[in-house]
């Protein structure tokens, strides 16, 4: 077939080379059969021409003659699509990717190609990548806390609404009486209570869970045997109801209940996996909290007695002290003072001891307590320092605990009528202390003595101080004066800076002159705390406090 381009107006005709003819309807069958692609051809409009062997599978009700945006795949072919762009539409089971082009000179062709599969599997990796973000946040967050209740909080709050609408978390008993609960739904906040043992009975899977039990499928769970507990107010009936014992360390932290609307999704085998591995992790981190805090409360009972001791308010006397252990994280260490008060049948005065055990951290505060306690039983017997003294080396050398190496320094005060204080003061081993007078001069106590715990003779001397009104004797450890640092960080603190920051506290309530010169020792060492360091001082009341 031949034909002329048609006249244009106002312009005269010209005579053009031939139209090319229409394929057949055998080449144009031809055509789109060859594709891999499913081709609906229509006619300008709309009316289908024909279909290939893949569209007719995909969309079996299409038929040549009728019109393709009409009937029941208008969805798939209804007006308002650009040409040349895709877009997807579901079409009963099957996932279509549809693009609608301009095909030859006479007609219009929708291709059509089955996604199904592909979009499934970007749909299940998508689905993947969302487990693996929530696993792996469960697990950042989990991880942040050592607290029973803050793990148990985090664990509700993950669960929803990743995975359910509803999530609580069962403790185990406490007492064997009442179990105590967490549950969060949707937005809502956080609530707790706690029910009787007895009662978790009634929840479905949850008694055994809390027994350690392997977790019941959903679908052997009946959701409406939930009891009212378990849901909050206004919830309405589960629809689906998962329990999943918490994992702990060798006995169960506890259980996860978690529950959905009815009409909901169920918990498929899926599902049921990730909240598996879910519930291992928090498991894991409500058992390892759990774990401290025992640890800790028995740490706390044990060092209780090791902890600096309150001072005691005594007439006459003002008293400061001031205790830091090397461990940054640490109470406790090898510095100790303590203030001893004479029972009612005793006839000297409170006994002051500061003292310096061999080593560090938990092993030295032990060793530390037990000198404090020897102390108070060698005081029932004998107060005199000159006595007491070679009564406790003898004690710590019958010690089997090794290393029982102590220095300390001692004196027991009394006061006179007139405000002045008489000290007879002892050391063993230890750094003389130090006398602040009233007119700024600083004295070093002359008294020396032999550690304690390494030698059977040892030198004890006693000399007795008199302290005017005002005036004041400092004990400390060489945690202070042989402590590195400075500007250049490598110098000693050394006693001559000790005695000279003292002089200059003169008449400072010894409140202030501890904290004062426990600033100048941590500023000297710039945060780089290498011992403990211990600082006691007793003032005689000046006159008028």
């Amino acid at each position: 077939m031949t034909g002329l381009r048609p006249a244009s107006h106002g312009v005269d005709q010209v005579r053009a080379g031939p139209f090319p003819e229409a394929p057949g309807e055998d080449l144009l069958r031809a055509i789109i059969e060859a594709g891999g692609e499913g081709v609906v051809l229509c006619g300008p409009d709309d009316i289908v021409v024909m279909t290939n062997a893949a569209a007719a599978r995909m969309v079996p009700g299409i038929r040549p003659g009728r019109p393709v945006t009409g009937g029941e795949t208008a969805s798939l072919f209804g007006p308002g699509y650009p040409e040349g762009e895709s877009r997807e539409a579901a079409h009963g089971p099957l996932r279509l990717r549809i693009r609608h082009e301009v095909f030859g000179i006479a007609h219009r062709a929708w291709y059509l190609r089955d996604v199904t599969d592909e979009t499934a599997r970007a749909d299940a990796a998508l689905a993947e990548g969302r487990r693996t973000a929530f696993l792996i946040e469960a697990g950042r967050r989990l991880a942040a806390s050592l607290n029973t209740r803050r793990c148990a909080r985090a664990t509700v709050e993950l669960a929803v609404p990743f995975l359910a609408d509803i999530a609580m978390v069962v403790l185990p008993p406490s007492g064997r009486r009442n179990v105590q609960w967490l549950r969060r739904t949707g937005d809502g906040p956080l609530q707790e209570g706690s029910v009787p043992v007895t009662a978790t009975v009634g929840v479905p899977g949850l008694a055994e869970s809390l027994a350690g039990f392997p977790p019941v499928p959903s679908r052997w769970l009946d959701p409406g045997q939930v009891p009212d507990w378990v849901l909050p107010e206004g919830f309405g009936s589960a629809g689906h109801l998962l329990v999943t014992p918490l994992p702990g360390n060798g006995v169960p932290a506890g259980a996860l209940v978690l529950a959905r609307h009815e009409g909901g999704p169920a918990f498929d085998e899926e599902s049921e996996t990730l909240v598996r591995l879910f519930a291992s992790r928090a498991g894991a981190a409500i058992s390892a909290a759990a774990l401290y805090q025992e640890q800790s409360a028995t740490t706390a009972v044990l060092s209780g007695h090791l902890l600096r001791p309150d001072l005691p308010v005594l007439d006459g006397l003002e008293l400061a002290g001031s205790l830091r252990a090397a461990q940054h994280a640490g109470l406790i260490g090898g510095d100790f003072y303590d203030v001893y008060l004479p029972d009612s049948e005793g006839s000297g005065g409170p006994l002051l001891v500061l003292g310096d055990v061999c080593g560090k951290g938990a092993g030295a505060a032990v060793l530390a307590g037990q000198v404090r306690h020897a102390l108070r039983t060698l005081l029932l017997l004998e107060d005199r320092p000159e006595r007491l003294v070679p009564l406790l080396n003898r004690s710590l050398l019958a010690s089997t605990a090794p290393n029982s190496y102590v220095t300390l320094a001692l004196g027991t005060v009394e006061t006179d009528g007139d405000g002045h204080v008489l000290m007879n003061l002892s050391v063993a081993g230890h750094p003389a202390p130090l006398i602040l007078r009233a007119d700024g001069t600083v004295e070093e106590a002359p008294v020396r003595g032999s550690m304690l715990g390494a030698l059977r003779k040892i030198v004890v001397d006693v000399v007795t101080l008199d302290l005017a009104p005002g005036e004041m004797c400092l004990f400390y450890s060489d945690g202070i004066t042989e402590a590195f640092g400075g500007p250049s960080g490598r110098e000693m603190y050394g006693t001559q800076r000790l005695k000279t920051a003292l002089a200059t506290c003169a008449g400072m309530p010894v409140a202030a002159v501890v904290e004062r010169l426990e600033q100048l020792s941590t500023a000297w060492l710039a945060g780089d705390i290498q011992d403990d360091r211990a600082l006691l001082a007793v003032q005689a009341r000046a006159v008028g406090r």
